[in-house]
C-alpha cells in the first residue's frame, strides 16, 4: 500500500530550496518509507534520524545539527515541537504543516501554523490558516505571492518616504 506524492511536490520543493527554505520532514513513519518518500519528492538528504537518536541529543547538538537535519522519523509530538522550539531559538522563522492532533503542539509554537483542509479539527484549531487542497505546492506558491506583496509594500513606502522628504526640502 503506498500513497502516492501529489503533483507538483517535487517543483515545490525545488522552488522553497531555491527560495532559502529548508524544508524538513517530521513524520511517525518509519524511516526507509520517510525516506523513500523525500527521495520520490527529490528532496537532498544525507541521512534520516530518527525519534529516538533526536531525543538523545542535548540542545546545543539539536542546535548544531539542525541545518543538515531533513528527515526526522518515528518521531513524536514532543520531537516535533522540540525542533520547532530549537528553530526558533536559533532565530529561524519556522513555518509548520500538520493535518492530525499529534501536531498541534508543533503548529501552536511555530510562526506560522498551516493545517491541511483535510486535518482534524484540533490541527485546524491550533493554526493560523488551512490549506483547502492540502498540496504542499500551494504553501510555496502562496509564500511566493507574499514574499511578493511585501516586495511592493516596501518599494511604495521606499518612493512614498522619498517623494515626501523632496517636498520637505
Amino acid at each position: 500500500f503506498a500513497d502516492p506524492l501529489r503533483d507538483g511536490v517535487a517543483e515545490a520543493l525545488g522552488t522553497a530550496r531555491a527560495a532559502g527554505i529548508q524544508t524538513l520532514v517530521v513524520t511517525g513513519d518509519h524511516p526507509r518509507t520517510a525516506a523513500a518518500i523525500a527521495r520520490a519528492a527529490g528532496l537532498d538528504f544525507d541521512r534520516v534520524v530518527t525519534g529516538e537518536e533526536l531525543a538523545g541529543w542535548d540542545d546545543d547538538r539539536l542546535a548544531r545539527e539542525l541545518g543538515d537535519l531533513h528527515i526526522v522519523a518515528r518521531s513524536t509530538p514532543d520531537h516535533k515541537e522540540r525542533i520547532v522550539r530549537a528553530a526558533r531559538t536559533d532565530g529561524r522563522t519556522v513555518a509548520v504543516t500538520g493535518d492530525g492532533v499529534n501536531d498541534a503542539p508543533a503548529l501552536h509554537r511555530a510562526d506560522v501554523a498551516v493545517a491541511m483542509g483535510s486535518g482534524t479539527a484540533v490541527a485546524k484549531g491550533a493554526s493560523d490558516l488551512v490549506l483547502g487542497d492540502d498540496a504542499f505546492a500551494t504553501l510555496v506558491y502562496g509564500i511566493g505571492e507574499g514574499r511578493r506583496i511585501v516586495d511592493n509594500v516596501q518599494k511604495g513606502l521606499g518612493f512614498l518616504i522619498s517623494t515626501h522628504v523632496a517636498l520637505l526640502g
